[in-house]
């Protein structure tokens, strides 16, 4: 079984829409960046949403986000999973990171958004009752993983235009 640890956040402190995953996938943990993976969506989503080009080197990519008010997490800070799909998380190895942390950092952050139906999951199992992460508005948004092939990157976007709508 493969310990896999999470990435600190892409936030700046006037956030305003925090963005949540489960667990960085093996091509991210080897890139060293969130959503590493080639084919993951999520990058040519946010510039599609935020007007800048998803081939920019990882750091810029970052500042784009920080700088249209958007933070970047992950719901696990590390957990025993062997590869890269969020169904072969094992629960019982799940340590959270401290969203309410997060929260005191980036006080402006209003709406949380979940990257698939796995960080909603992880989210609820861990971050309940007085939790102040807990009471904020949450959406949860189809993955941009390549793993959830249903949908294609038309129908992500379309469905991911929301975070950029909160925050008008």
């Amino acid at each position: 079984m493969h310990r896999v640890s999470g990435f600190p956040p892409i936030a700046a402190a006037d956030a305003r829409a925090l963005i949540l995953g489960s667990l960085p996938s093996v091509a991210s943990v080897q890139a060293h960046q969130y959503y590493g993976h080639p084919r993951n969506a999520f990058w040519p989503i946010m510039g599609a949403l935020f007007g800048f080009d998803a081939e920019l080197d990882y750091e810029a990519r970052c500042h784009q986000l920080r700088s249209q008010q958007v933070a970047v997490w992950d719901v696990a800070s590390q957990a025993e999973r062997p590869g890269s799909l969020d169904a072969d998380i094992r629960r019982e190895s799940v340590q959270p990171n401290p969203l309410d942390e997060l929260l005191v950092r980036c006080p402006g952050i209003s709406h949380v958004f979940f990257n698939g139906g796995a960080a909603a999951t992880l989210f609820r199992r861990h971050h309940r009752g007085d939790a102040a992460i807990a009471r904020l508005p949450a959406t949860r948004l189809p993955s941009t993983s390549p793993a959830h092939a249903s949908l294609r990157f038309e129908q992500k976007l379309q469905a991911w235009a929301v975070v950029r709508n909160v925050l008008q």
